[in-house]
């Protein structure tokens, strides 16, 4: 009998044991992962989720609001006179001309959409990184006008990635501030393109961050990971000012 409630003592805490070992082993996390989170909270973070704010860029207004995975973003801007105004959502796009509702086709949507997506997608950078398509990896680090930078490398999975799924991007945060004070990417429509970006202005407004950008063009088919001492070389071509103006927090 003695043996037995040994054995079955044995068994148990052998069981219990390894259970305990079993649940104490953490997946490693992935370096590109963790230096693109640290990054979006030095930017922003939580205040992301709840942000609601409005800016002009390029002689129109954007305004974006997020609650949660819902949002809504819009551009009102003239055109021949008339006052367009577009607005993107979780159900989809409109336009609205003079306040009127006018049907778009699917072509419209897309392209309409894109526009607007994408100035608030860099405007509030690096907030959309942490969606699911988006993959993150660590390169290395370097160095850039004698401040150190953590390397990643970011593409999108063709599910959730949009049409421009194939572009790649580098982030260079800087390893103190854990800000992203330069950017690259690629891209294949239109023939094809290599830019990259150098923020100033940097202020927080409300708790988050926002940048603007000198914007410069590279040959086609140049590396990103290339791109720094190109910068540093003055070899690169300056195309534009990529500017948001008159940012006010709704």
């Amino acid at each position: 009998m003695k043996r037995t409630l040994f054995i079955l003592f044995a068994v148990i805490s052998l069981s219990s044991c390894k259970t305990k070992k079993a649940s104490t082993v953490v997946a490693p996390q992935n370096k590109g992962e963790s230096i693109i989170q640290q990054a979006i909270e030095a930017h922003g973070g939580k205040k992301y989720e709840t942000a609601h704010y409005s800016f002009t860029f390029r002689k129109k207004q954007y305004t974006f609001r997020n609650n949660g995975n819902q949002y809504e973003y819009s551009v009102i801007g003239k055109k021949d006179g008339k006052t367009t105004k577009d607005v993107m959502d979780n159900d989809g796009m409109t336009r609205q001309i003079d306040g009127q509702s006018i049907p778009l086709t699917k072509d419209e949507q897309y392209r309409f959409s894109q526009g607007v997506n994408s100035v608030i997608y860099f405007a509030t950078l690096p907030h959309k990184l942490k969606d699911k398509s988006v993959n993150k990896n660590h390169i290395g680090k370097t160095s850039i006008k004698g401040k150190n930078y953590e390397v990643v490398q970011v593409t999108f999975d063709e599910a959730g990635g949009g049409k421009d799924h194939d572009d790649q991007y580098h982030y260079w945060i800087n390893t103190e501030t854990h800000l992203i004070d330069y950017l690259a990417y690629n891209y294949t429509v239109n023939k094809g393109g290599v830019r990259f970006r150098s923020a100033y202005n940097t202020r927080r407004i409300d708790g988050i961050i926002f940048q603007d950008y000198i914007n410069f063009k590279a040959t086609v088919g140049t590396p990103l990971i290339d791109l720094p001492k190109l910068y540093e070389a003055d070899q690169l071509e300056q195309l534009s000012l990529i500017e948001t103006g008159n940012v006010v927090k709704l």
